[in-house]
């Protein structure tokens, strides 16, 4: 999403929309919000070999399509329209963890089967806190000749009960370390979290002993995680905003054809009003997510502060859009078998994703030195 995409750009969202007309429909979404994997693992393989969609952002010498963050910005809208349920945040998650650590030697063990979509990889931070900080990891990693035993709990671990490879903040002696676990090593434990968004799979994820292969340098792990935070931070803003963009539009065309006193209710000056603030709201956000893009492809000075305010104003954006959404379809938008209950939900469990916007204002008090 950057602030003027290219040609190129609009492709791959055609491309995109294609694809998830066809695999992410809603129907395809309740179906696989009930499956044990929790989502299509065959769609998921079509749009690693056909759009190259988990090779976006990963470099050519690892098997990648070498693209900047605006290709996956566009991406990421597009899957957020639709509430797909692929892995592909928690693949974002990894493949930065990797690439940033600027261990070539991870990179060249894990980045190419993420890249072909053989390999679905995530990244284990939070713990009792749930909390993206430096203080909230307490899982340990000792020495045990030549590999890691890694000792701890992860909670709220994006698609952790599906990845076959986990990236996992531990300490050592030296500080925060990253360190590469096999989804099936010795030791390993997973808890399926309950979840209000049933289209984003969370497990708690224990190590025992776990065998694991440092990432990067020993004590260097959470200068690695700061930049890998803020590129999730907007990733997830740039799903947020495909996802007010849908419930928007949808709403729009509802306001339409519903009848009522003989006239669209979508005629109603205070419908009117309130649709004008939604899509204030909308505009806003996607000039936050779109500046926070671009800082993001360039790894700007700013991006810190750039990634908190989209992230402040993109979960606000979505949340206040899908609960104003629910109310105006009256009381249809409360039932099951409607989807605004789907996007309202996702809406929230985004809010709270990788820092509340509570947390994020406070950041950003920091970062512009107010505090």
């Amino acid at each position: 999403m950057a602030l003027i995409t290219t040609p190129e750009q609009e492709a791959l969202r055609d491309v995109m929309r294609a694809f998830l007309r066809k695999y992410s429909e809603e129907s395809a979404v309740r179906q696989q919000m009930d499956s044990e994997l929790g989502y299509d693992a065959g769609a998921w393989r079509k749009a690693a070999d056909q759009i190259g969609m988990p090779a976006l952002v990963i470099p050519e010498e690892f098997g990648g399509a070498g693209y900047g963050f605006d290709e996956l910005a566009v991406v990421m809208e597009e899957t957020g329209r639709t509430l797909y349920s692929g892995p592909m945040l928690p693949i974002v998650l990894a493949t930065y963890a990797l690439v940033l650590s600027q261990d070539a030697e991870a990179c060249q063990w894990y980045l190419p089967g993420i890249a072909d979509g053989s390999l679905i990889a995530t990244l284990a931070v939070s713990e009792a806190r749930a909390d993206w900080t430096q203080q909230d990891i307490t899982a340990t990693a000792r020495r045990d000749g030549d590999s890691w035993l890694l000792q701890g709990t992860k909670r709220y671990v994006l698609s952790g009960g599906e990845a076959d490879v986990i990236v996992v903040a531990a300490r050592t002696d030296r500080g925060v370390g990253l360190f590469a676990v096999d989804g099936g090593a010795a030791g390993v434990t997973v808890e399926q979290c309950e979840v209000m968004d049933l289209t984003r799979r969370l497990a708690n994820v224990g190590f025992s002993d776990t065998p694991a292969k440092l990432v990067g340098q020993d004590g260097n792990g959470w200068d690695t995680l700061r930049q890998v935070h803020d590129r999730a931070v907007v990733a997830l803003a740039c799903e947020q905003v495909g996802g007010a963009a849908a419930v928007l539009d949808a709403t729009i065309d509802y306001l339409k054809v519903r009848q009522q006193f003989g006239r669209p209710i979508g005629s109603f000056q205070a419908i009117k009003h309130r649709c004008a603030d939604m899509l204030v709201e909308l505009e806003s956000a996607k000039s936050a997510a779109a500046y926070a893009s671009a800082a993001a492809t360039a790894s700007a000075d700013d991006l810190p502060l750039a990634a908190s305010i989209a992230k402040t104003y993109c979960s606000n954006a979505f949340y206040h859009i899908a609960a104003e959404s629910i109310q105006m379809y009256g009381g249809i938008g409360f039932t099951w078998e409607h989807p605004a209950h789907l996007y309202f939900k996702r809406a929230k469990s985004s809010q709270i994703l990788f820092g509340t916007p509570s947390s994020h204002r406070e950041r950003i008090a920091h970062l512009t030195g107010m505090v």
